[in-house]
């Protein structure tokens, strides 16, 4: 019997997920994220832990799915960052204070039921620091715009200042929170040839 192919959420859709050298319009439907939210530096423990407990609770989901016969690859991490006063002036702030949701996104099967048996099971084996603090969401962003950054976090800005200059010559302006998803794992490349896609949902300008 032939084995049921995985679902692949990024090709499914691909057209949300264009990685563009220049800035971009593209238009993102609703969509299911397993999420958890803080504050302070990627660099800081509360950042790292969090990616940790997002990670567990979304394999675990994942195992659980495939062996029900609803394989599905788990997607790449991404994240919403926003300043206390807006969602565009994080930047210039200390890392410390910046505020962030990190996100999986996953298949529309995945209920909040699944995410509380996850959560359940690495407790149970003495995993599930942190677990509960994920949830799962719906997040909706509509008209984008989007492009690829290739180099590190924190050179983005020159990035970020094209994308809004394009939003401008097309009458719109960037608002809700700044994107970011990771197509490289900083683990293992250098910063130099990190490959973010960054986007920033947009409205007409009135």
């Amino acid at each position: 019997m032939a084995r049921a192919e995985k679902l692949d959420l990024i090709k499914t859709h691909k057209s949300e997920y264009v990685a563009a050298k220049q800035p971009i319009l593209v238009h993102v439907q609703p969509a299911k994220y397993l999420t958890i939210t803080g504050r302070g530096a990627p660099a800081g423990a509360n950042f790292q832990s969090s990616v940790g407990a997002l990670y567990g609770v979304a394999y675990t989901i994942k195992m659980t799915k495939k062996f029900a016969g609803k394989d599905y690859k788990v997607c790449n991490l991404e994240g919403l960052w926003w300043g206390d006063t807006g969602a565009s002036d994080f930047f210039p702030l200390q890392p410390e204070t910046w505020n962030w949701t990190i996100l999986i996104r996953v298949p529309e099967f995945i209920k909040d039921s699944d995410v509380k048996a996850a959560v359940s099971q690495l407790k149970a084996k003495g995993k599930g620091d942190q677990a509960d603090r994920v949830k799962l969401e719906t997040i909706q962003e509509g008209q984008c715009v989007q492009m690829l950054h290739v180099g590190s976090y924190a050179s983005e800005q020159e990035t970020i200042r094209r994308m809004v200059e394009f939003a401008s010559q097309q009458g719109l302006a960037c608002q809700g929170k700044h994107h970011e998803i990771y197509l490289s794992d900083p683990r293992r490349v250098p910063a130099a040839r990190l490959r973010t896609i960054l986007r920033h949902p947009v409205g007409r300008i009135t």
